[in-house]
Order: C-alpha cells, then structure tokens, then sequence
C-alpha cells in the first residue's frame, strides 16, 4: 500500500505548489500593481461641491397635532403581526388597547422587559414617539425585536391611531 515516504512525497508536492502560487501571486502584484492613476482626462461634474440644503427638524407636538388617524391605520399593519388591538387581548406583544397614557407595564401581559420601566412610567405620545423611532436605543435591552419608523409623521400618525381607538 502506502509507506511513509509516499506521504511525504505528497506533502512535500502540495507544499511546493503552494509556494509556487504565493511566489506567483507575489511577482504579478510586483508587476501589475499601479500606484496612482495620474490626472483625469475628463471630469463630469455631480454638484457634489455645492452646499446642501439644511434639514429642517419640526418638532414632535407640531407634527403629532396634524396627525392622521387614517393614515395611522396603514402603519398599524407593521405592528399588527404581533399587537393587537382588542382589550387584554395579547398576542406576541401586549395588546394595545388604551396604550396612549397608559402606564407602562400595566397589562396582564406576563413577559415585559425590564428596560421600559426604567425609562418611562406612562405611555405619553412623546415617549411612544421616542420607543417607536429606535426601541433598542430608547430602552436599551427591551424584547421588542422591531427597528423602529424612522419618519416622525408616520409615528406621529400611528399614534394618533392607538390613541383614536380607546374611547
């Protein structure tokens, strides 16, 4: 069968064409390698010199007192898939039946996280703004596994929506 020096043999092929390739690798790099590549013949111009416009931020009261309930009720469908909307009906999340002013952790629910009790005592419209925008960053190690609307009139919207649906 197999003796010791065919092994060696074997090894000593794989280890040459390995270094075959490396020394290879190395003497293309040496001769292909460029630089710099000199001046453009023609530059097209992208505008990325001029200023940009600055960004105005509205704030939170002024967007949430135009809300949309209706179009609040679009953007419930994202949390529908683990919210639902009836009294003590919990799902994968909380009900959230009466959320706006209510306190936080108040339901049956059995699984809260501590995190949300250390940040806020009431769901007031600014602290729902501020969990829906960035849960994680809000209440840093909260259960809720979604990122978050980053468009304040959407959030703005949906909590006109939850606030819209308990008498």
């Amino acid at each position: 069968m197999f003796d010791t020096m065919t092994f060696t043999k074997i090894a000593a092929s794989l280890c040459g064409a390995l270094l075959v390739l490396l020394l290879g690798q190395w003497a293309a790099e040496e001769l292909y390698h460029v630089d710099g590549y000199g001046d453009q013949a023609y530059v097209i111009d992208t505008g990325a010199d001029e200023a940009t416009e600055e960004v105005v931020e509205v704030a939170f009261a002024d967007v949430f007192a135009a809300a949309d309930a209706g179009a609040g009720q679009r953007v419930f469908r994202q949390c529908s898939a683990c919210h639902k909307l009836e009294d003590g009906a919990n799902a994968v999340g909380p009900h959230l039946y009466g959320v706006v002013g209510r306190d936080v952790g108040s339901t049956a629910y059995g699984s809260y996280s501590g995190a949300l009790n250390e940040v806020a005592d009431i769901w007031s419209p600014e602290n729902l703004n501020a969990f829906l925008e960035n849960p994680r960053g809000w209440a840093p190690g909260t259960s809720m596994g979604y990122n978050g609307l980053r468009d304040v009139e959407d959030r703005a919207n949906l909590i006109a929506y939850l606030d819209s649906i308990d008498d």
